[in-house]
Parts: C-alpha cells; structure tokens; sequence
C-alpha cells in the first residue's frame, strides 16, 4: 500500500513561543517530517518569534538540535536537515510591547497563505492578535492556531473568544486538541460511518456501557505550578476526553463537512446529564519509593486538586439513553495507554450451555501505545467434546494491517497543522463548543470545592483509587485493566 502525500500551498508559519518547549519537541520536529515527506513545496517558511535574542544561524542551530533530540537517526539524513534549516527565519517579538512587529510585519510575502501558532501562553493572545492587526500583518485569509488552555472555565473562555473575535473571524481561528490529529481518532470517524457493520449496533440498545481511559506513567513534573491551578478534571476531561466522547457519541454528520461535524459533537455536549458527586471519584497520587507524591511535585502541601478522576457520565438523548460512558484519567498509573473500551450487551438468550459468565464482545479502540482496534468475539475452541466457546480477538495494528505506512504513522501536529494550511477546520475546536463544554464542567467542579473533600490518595503504579473501582462494581461492571 502506498500513501499519496499531497503537498500544500506554498506559506509562511509563524511559530510565536518558537523557541518553548511545544516547539521543540513537537511543532518543529512535525514540520520537518512534512518536510521530509515532500508535502512542504519550495518556497514554504517556517518563522520562529520570541522574546529570545537570537539571528537566523542561532535559530537554525537550536532547530537543528531539536531534531536531533526528537527525530530518530534512522529518520533524518544530513541533506533533509539542511533543507529543512534553509526554510527557517527568525524574529524577536516582545508580545506585551512594540519590539520586533515591524521587522515581522517586512517578512511578510503577499500571494501566499499566513498562518499563525499562538504556542504562548493563553493570557498573550490578546495581545499577539492585537498587534497583528495593528501592524498590518494578517489579513481576510490568514489563520491562527490557538494551543490550550482555552480557558480555566466559562467566564474565561468566553472572554478569550471575545478578543480573538475582535480581529478574527471564527473560521479563522483553529483551537487545536492534538487527541483529534491522532490517526485511530480519525479511523474512529472511519469505522462508525465508513462501515455498515457497526452503526445499526451503535445505540443504547445493543451497547451495555463505554469506558474512555487516558492513563500516564508520569507525575506532573514541571509542570506543577499551572498543574495545581487545573487538575485532572480541566486538563484532561473538559477537553481531550470530551473530544473523545463527542466522536464515540455523535449522530452521522450529513457530510464529512467541518462545521457539520462539529454541529454534531455539540449536540453530544449539550445532552450531558450533570454528574452528581456519588458518581465522580478524584484522587492524588503519594509518595513512591522512587518519586515524591503530588503534594511535593505542586510544593503545596494543602492542595485539593485531583491528579486522578474517573466518572460515570450520562448522555441524555434518544441514541445514548441509558448507556453509561465511564471515563478516568491520572498520573503515576501502571501503565501508559490511552483507549476506548466499547463493550456490547449479552445476547438475549444462549443456546450453548456455559459453565462460566457470557463474555461480552468488546471493541477497543487504542490511541496509544500501538494504535489500533481490537474486536473481541466468542468462537466455539476447537477440539472434540462438545459445543464449548471461547474468546478471541480480532485484531488491527496500525503497524501489522498497512505495513510500512503503519509503523510510520505521522504524529498529530504534523497532521493538524497541515490542516491548518489547508484551511480545514473539521479536526478543530469551534468556540461554541468549547463554551458549550465549560459550562458542563462548571457546574461540577463548583460542587466538590463547595464540599470541600480532598481527594482520595492511591500508590504511584496502581489503577487509580479504589474508590474508582466501586463506581463500575455498583453497576455490575469492570474498568478493563490498566496495560501496556
């Protein structure tokens, strides 16, 4: 099987936040892969911006050096970095002040797309917008990409959509989720409508519940700081995790269509039940034998944000009815993995003689590690002796079902911000829908502060709190094991 790569328009990407640390390991590193891939034509520019003082070949030496770090040896050659380098420029911008606009504002080429990656953080993009406009830099057809946090709640999303808006027009702005640049998150899309196998099944008729599992290895690290200010809930769950919910949810948009989808997954969003605090578990993660628990990685000894929440969430529309969505998500777990877990009803009645419990058939859908779908079914084992059945799976790696282009799979960023340049929104935020999400989440996270419970502590290398356990045991359910 061979991938078409199809080569973009030729542009000019500024990178403000060009020399953090989102760039480095990954906005750099994606766009040399297209580089690479030759889906970057002659005459496209990459524009690191930042307050840092740097020339142009110290620009190139600090990209050179991400490369190095983030690009396998066996996936880059001297001939392809030197390419690469030879599209890269470089400005320093003071955001807040006047310095470096107008030698920006001079880069600028006319006849070619204008793109623009606000990897900065969410309280300078008011002032990166604003004096885009004044100086003249943007026009009617460029695009800036928004990283999150947009926003910590209602209030403030509302005010961030409220001051890009002043200078840009909705389909503009691309608030970029890099969970939905993930190709199974796409194949998610391709499988439920692409497919007449599974879409007549997908309701709550025939799905006895979903469990949505995001799980790390990692404590907050550096992080902790901005980490305790948000937690699980916000850094995960009102975003990547929404994301995820709306794919798995949605009715079939009437077209594969950007804003059609996106009506579709907004409609998810505002089915959500409220979610009673019986029904959410949080938790912190304590000391190890290795690693300092949450309170000394966040240096906050009365903290009460959680590092680890698992939830049953309801869908409240005629689809989904009934059919619980468990989803959790923490640091410091056993195991690295994001995945969906679709689990379907029994039969309505056996007609083979079982000595243990009826396995259920379960589609998983892994994100990460090894990104593929599995579809667990019951076969008779073979042998003499009678009607006797056991579970098997059917199973797609990426890596196993399309060869080379399996094991070579691009990395979101590299595919959302080609979408950028393409100008398709479809595997973006629109700012309803980020609203729309906030004010579902508001709501919940207000009732546990008002109750004033810290969360539950659980051991670094564990599932979580058993508390979480309780939440499907009540149900008569499993959270599917936490593994590689």
């Amino acid at each position: 099987m061979v991938s078409r790569v199809i080569p973009v328009d030729p542009f000019d990407l500024v990178i403000f936040g060009g020399t953090g640390d989102l760039a480095r390991r990954k906005i750099l590193p994606g766009l040399f892969r297209r580089f690479q891939s030759g889906q970057m034509p002659q005459g496209c520019r990459v524009i690191g911006a930042a307050r840092t003082e740097l020339d142009e070949g110290g620009y190139r030496k600090f990209v050179s050096e991400a490369l190095t770090e983030f690009v396998p040896e066996g996936k880059r050659d001297e001939e392809t970095v030197r390419g690469f380098l030879d599209t890269l420029f470089y400005v320093s911008v003071d955001a807040k002040g006047e310095g470096g606009w107008k030698d920006l504002a001079g880069l600028m080429r006319e006849g070619v797309i204008r793109a623009f990656y606000f990897s900065v953080a969410p309280a300078l993009f008011g002032d990166i917008a604003e004096r885009l406009h004044e100086h003249g830099i943007t026009n009617r057809e460029s695009r800036i990409v928004v990283e999150k946090p947009f926003g910590r709640d209602l209030e403030s999303a509302r005010a961030l959509n409220a001051v890009l808006a002043r200078h840009f027009d909705e389909t503009q702005i691309y608030r970029i989720d890099h969970y939905l640049g993930k190709e199974t998150v796409q194949n998610l899309m391709a499988v439920r409508f692409a497919n007449i196998l599974f879409e007549p099944l997908w309701n709550a008729q025939y799905i006895d519940h979903v469990q949505i599992t995001v799980a790390e290895t990692v404590g907050v690290g550096g992080r902790g700081s901005y980490y305790d200010k948000s937690g699980a809930m916000r850094d995960m769950v009102q975003n990547h995790m929404m994301q995820l919910l709306c794919l798995i949810a949605m009715e079939p948009p009437y077209k594969f269509d950007p804003d059609a989808v996106r009506d579709e997954k907004l409609k998810v969003i505002r089915a959500l039940d409220a979610v009673p605090l019986d029904n959410i578990v949080r938790g912190q993660y304590v000391a190890g034998q290795d690693n300092p628990g949450y309170l000394e990685d966040v240096g906050n000894p009365a903290s009460r944000t959680e590092s680890y929440i698992a939830m049953k969430v309801q869908v409240s529309n005629w689809r989904w009815k009934g059919t619980p969505f468990y989803l959790r998500t923490g640091k410091r777990l056993r195991a690295r993995t994001s995945e969906i877990c679709v689990t379907f009803k029994e039969p309505p009645h056996s007609i083979f003689e079982q000595e243990e419990g009826w396995r259920e058939n379960v589609l998983v859908i892994r994100l990460q590690p090894n990104e593929g779908m599995n579809l667990k079914v019951m076969i008779k084992e073979p042998g003499p002796g009678g009607m006797r059945l056991t579970e098997v799976p059917l199973d797609m790696s990426f890596a196993d079902a399309l060869g080379e282009n399996g094991t070579d799979i691009p990395d979101a960023y590299e595919r959302l911000i080609m979408d950028v340049i393409r100008g398709n929104q479809t595997l973006f935020m629109r700012g309803d829908e980020v609203e729309a999400a906030w004010a579902w989440t508001d709501p919940i996270i207000a009732a546990w502060e008002a109750r004033g419970e810290r969360p539950r502590p659980y051991d670094p290398g564990t599932s979580g709190p058993e508390d979480a356990l309780m939440l499907l045991h009540r149900d008569g359910r499993r959270w599917r094991e936490i593994r590689e």
